[in-house]
């Protein structure tokens, strides 16, 4: 793909402005001072035809902040919103002066916002080497939030909180490898604004999941902008653990028809953004959030690929989630596996090894495209999820669907012909229940949002342990504590990658809240102090067997000849019958791996034990060495919700003889 050289590029007397505005008749450079209040210079931009407009001005160095106007026929029914007015953000801006906010007047037509816009900054970008993603096979990645997750860190300096930087710091540094992180997947970080609802609640958005534009670092994540950012990932590649960056390309932060004019709208509303077919002023929304962005149209699908080169490039960064992925693969005849951009970011030689990351699916027709993304992108399974949840709440007839899941998902992942699992597998994530959550509560409780409880998801496969949120109790407190430790090991028994939020490692808590991106406080702020030290080390013990064993790093689905086998609670490979009795509370899966600690081959039995009791359950003939500390031997039972790790050196199973 032939990359675009838009927005501020300095040269050897100046800076030399780029933009792409097919509809626009006329753009002007606002030239501002230091502080960004005062303009200094108004430029009109000269037109080159094909919708690029340029202009050099001698003289202009590195940090002069500047924006834009563009003129035109406002005519919204048209889908048309040229306002000379408004000032507006650069799409292809690298740094801004001050964040985003809401303010009315972005949405009212002849009101001036000089005042309430960010001014983009020119930088120079700054190359570093380049070299492979920072990432393994099988491995674990490590969802946060950059503000929440250090927020309340007792070890950060306090002027770090929040920031990048903190990310970098021993201390934080420590407790990702403890828990064996191989990747962290980093919320937002590029600027976002408040959606219009907030302000009039006291609240604001603390996940970042509504951009305006795509490149700029939000000051109040990265106050030393895309240096900062390449500081801290080579930091954490120093520490062996790659970064992964959660990008918007499905919507901005313009929102509908009623929303502010920051950026897209103002240049180019045809183009950046998806309309009716037969009405060109009606939005498509097929994000929920009000608009959808166009990335079928050539202008914006450079825009995204320059923006994962921009942040590949200049900040090594190794990887990128892709919220509402299936709009990548969006046109107006809906998805295909095979389109444009997808192939564009796939086939770029830059993008070309990084990890890619899809949720697969949008809320509009066709959205749900779990398992249709070309390789190598890696998807979100929320069927995965949901699954192992229903299993250990005790949904009837859940075995098949466990094994599927701890298996990678053949079933999903094979359909187009492919040999290994692109599942990401995970429980729980920044979007609903916390883990310990999922076991607290048995409804949503999302009070504090504003919204009389009415958003978040109503079905969240949940349970309670007989109290709906805190108490006291100690039989329910520790009930709690061993539906979550059940849920890590079953996690981190599964084929594919696998995900956890941070905060779940240690029993971090919501307070029943499924949808906290409106909490920026400490609903979502990590208490620290308050981290289950039982919890943690029972993670740590689980990454550390994971890494273990070549069973987790090989992604190639199993092929029935030994690899994996499946036993019932007489140790003999299961039946029919077995399977598909509806109240079965016991599954063995039995994987012939090798041993990264003898280098030998070895049989490693995972015992799933859902019942509230402690069940006698025969295991193949052998030597078996529990590899968790905390679980009674097999003889003396296996404990009630539970999930027990054994070891075996016998190579391979003869035959299945009771040792019970």
């Amino acid at each position: 793909m032939q990359h675009s050289f838009l927005g501020a590029i300095l040269t050897a007397d100046g800076v030399t402005f780029a933009v792409q505005s097919t509809h626009a008749e006329g753009v002007e450079v606002c030239i501002f001072d230091d502080t960004g209040r005062q303009e200094l210079q108004r430029l009109a931009m000269t037109p080159q035809g094909y919708g690029r407009f340029t202009l050099a001005v001698p003289g202009l160095a590195e940090g002069t902040r500047y924006g834009l106007r563009a003129s035109g026929r406002y005519d919204p029914d048209r889908g048309l919103w040229f306002d000379p007015s408004k000032l507006l953000v650069d799409p292809y801006a690298k740094e801004l002066d001050r964040p985003y906010r809401h303010d009315q007047r972005l949405s009212q037509f002849g009101f001036d916002t000089v005042d309430l816009v960010p001014k983009a900054v020119v930088r120079a970008d700054h190359a570093i080497s380049q070299k492979p993603p920072v990432f393994r096979k099988g491995g674990l990645i490590y969802e946060l939030g950059v503000r929440p997750f250090t927020m309340q860190h007792p070890d950060v300096p306090q002027h770090e909180r929040g920031t990048l930087k903190a990310l970098s710091h021993p201390s934080v540094i420590a407790h990702l490898k403890r828990i064996g992180v191989d990747a962290v997947e980093l919320l937002p970080i590029t600027a976002w604004i408040d959606e219009r609802h907030l302000p009039p609640l006291g609240l604001t958005n603390g996940w970042g999941y509504n951009p305006v534009t795509f490149m700029a670092l939000d000051p109040r994540l990265a106050p030393g902008g895309m240096a900062e950012l390449g500081e801290t990932v080579a930091e954490l590649h120093r520490n062996g653990i790659g970064v992964i960056l959660d990008l918007v390309f499905n919507h901005t932060g313009e929102s509908d028809r009623y929303g502010a004019t920051l950026s897209f709208r103002g240049l180019d509303n045809p183009t950046f953004y998806r309309h009716h077919p037969d009405n060109a002023g009606a939005l498509i929304n097929d994000t929920g959030t009000g608009n959808t962005v166009a990335c079928d149209h050539p202008t914006v699908r450079r825009m995204i690929v320059d923006t994962l080169r921009h942040f590949v490039l200049n900040a090594g960064v190794d990887g990128f989630r892709f919220d509402l992925g299936t709009i990548l693969g969006r046109s107006h005849d809906g998805f295909s596996r095979h389109s444009d951009t997808l192939l564009a970011i796939t086939q770029d030689e830059v993008l070309a090894d990084r990890i890619l990351i899809a949720e697969p699916w949008d809320i509009g027709p066709g959205g749900y495209q779990l398992g249709n993304f070309p390789a190598p992108f890696l998807e979100w399974n929320d069927r995965a999820r949901d699954d192992m949840r229903c299993y250990w709440r005790g949904d009837p007839s859940k075995t098949g669907t466990l094994a599927n899941a701890l298996a990678g998902s053949s079933e999903i992942f094979s359909r187009h012909g492919e040999t290994e699992t692109r599942t990401v597998n995970f429980i729980a994530a920044h979007d609903g229940f916390t883990l310990m959550d999922l076991v607290s509560y048995a409804h949503k409780h999302n009070e504090a949002n504003g919204e009389d409880n009415r958003d978040g998801h109503n079905e969240n496969h949940s349970w309670n342990n007989g109290i709906e949120g805190a108490t006291p109790l100690s039989a329910v407190v520790s009930g709690r504590k061993r539906d979550v430790k059940a849920l890590l090991s079953t996690l981190f028994s599964t084929r594919g990658t696998i995900m956890l939020t941070a905060g779940d490692e240690g029993g971090r808590s919501q307070q029943g809240n499924n949808n906290a991106y409106a909490q920026d406080n400490e609903i979502t702020w990590l208490d620290w102090t308050t981290l289950d030290e039982e919890l943690l080390a029972h993670t740590a013990e689980l990454a550390t067997i994971r890494r273990r064993f070549s069973a987790f790093a090989d992604l190639d689905f199993f092929h029935g000849n030994g690899d994996i086998t499946w036993l019932n609670e007489l140790g003999e490979p299961m039946t029919i019958a077995d399977w598909e009795q509806p109240a079965r509370t016991q599954l063995t899966m039995l994987l012939q791996t090798l041993d990264g600690d003898t280098q030998a081959n070895v049989q490693l039995a995972v015992v799933f034990n859902r019942s509230s009791e402690v069940r006698q359950i025969c295991l193949p003939d052998g030597t078996w060495n529990e590899l968790l500390g905390d679980r009674p031997q097999p003889e003396e039972g296996f404990a009630p919700r539970s999930v027990t790790w054994l070891v075996s050196q016998e190579h391979k199973v003869e035959q299945y003889k009771r040792l019970c």
